[in-house]
């Protein structure tokens, strides 16, 4: 017995469209239609990076535990001396006091740990100044040319080691006085670092640049302005940090021995007097003042300072 199907001619229609709109859309990639598409994936939103606080701590944790070891060391041996060294609480209520006033003068060997301060500054900057204006030349010309460097590398290998206040004895002998030696110690033990450092940086100037200057027949003072003082410039701000550290170690101790006005006669005058609280104060002065300028120089060699870009 045969069946027959019946199709109503709505249905068949309907059927036909689809199957018409699936070869059209296989043939030409076209997309589904909207019924039946599938919806795409959302991608979640990035929360945005909130303030790098660990990287804070690392940077001022470390220091904050340095600090806290030197005062804990400080505190202990404070008692077990028996007194002999004040403790940190002591020492503080004495800066607390000495600092309300830094700037009094009562005498010329009584004055405020400022004036004292600013004395030896002014030692330094004269003995560096004139260091400067000395080495810096010396080191370009050294540098430059081989005959200078052959004849004045074994003087500098000569002196450059002897103890800077080994020089004091001759500063007073030739100039007379206690505050002209001071200039000089700083004088000879900042000359030194420019004069070396200069030096190696004008010999470690491409080759290929002085040939440059060669071809194009370039006078010496544009081969130095031009050429080498630009490419010097990163090693002489180095050995310009290396003799203002030196020379701030060197007016402390010169000072201690020639007397008159400085933070290094104030230690003494202090020691005499047997006051170890103010002595302790001098040392933290000291090593902030000298803290402060080699944060200076540093900063100022890196303003000068061109690294090669990486490709």
């Amino acid at each position: 017995m045969v069946s027959a199907v019946f199709h109503s001619p709505i249905a068949a229609a309907e059927e036909s469209a689809i199957k018409k709109e699936a070869a059209n859309a296989g043939s030409t990639g076209a997309s589904m239609p909207k019924s039946i598409k599938t919806a795409a994936p959302t991608v979640p939103t990035q929360a945005k990076p909130g303030y790098d606080w660990r990287g804070l701590l690392l940077q001022v944790l470390p220091p904050l535990l340095g600090l806290a070891l030197l005062v804990g060391i400080w505190a202990l041996v404070s008692v077990g001396t028996a007194a002999s060294i004040p403790g940190p609480l002591e020492t503080w209520k004495q800066a607390v006091e000495l600092f309300s006033d830094p700037f009094y003068r009562k005498g010329p060997n009584d004055q405020g740990v400022g004036w004292n301060v600013l004395f030896s500054l002014e030692r330094v900057a004269l003995g560096f100044g004139l260091a400067a204006a000395v080495g810096i030349p010396a080191g370009f010309m050294i540098g430059r040319f081989e005959f200078l460097s052959r004849m004045f590398n074994p003087l500098i290998s000569l002196l450059r080691p002897v103890s800077p206040l080994a020089w004091l004895p001759i500063g007073l002998l030739v100039f007379k006085g206690a505050n002209p030696a001071a200039i000089w110690t700083i004088f000879i033990c900042s000359i030194w670092p420019m004069v070396i450092n200069t030096a190696v940086g004008v010999q470690r100037v491409p080759q290929d640049y002085m040939n440059v200057a060669r071809v194009l027949n370039l006078s010496e003072w544009k081969i130095v302005t031009k050429i080498l003082f630009p490419s010097v410039l990163p090693y002489m701000l180095t050995g310009v940090r290396l003799a203002v550290g030196t020379a701030w170690l060197v007016i402390v101790a010169a000072e201690m021995l020639t007397g008159g006005v400085g933070i290094g006669f104030w230690v003494w005058d202090e020691w005499n007097n047997l006051n170890v609280k103010n002595i302790i104060i001098a040392i933290f002065v000291i090593g902030i003042v000298g803290l402060l300028l080699e944060y200076a120089l540093i900063k100022l060699a890196t303003a000068f300072t061109f690294e090669e870009v990486k490709s």
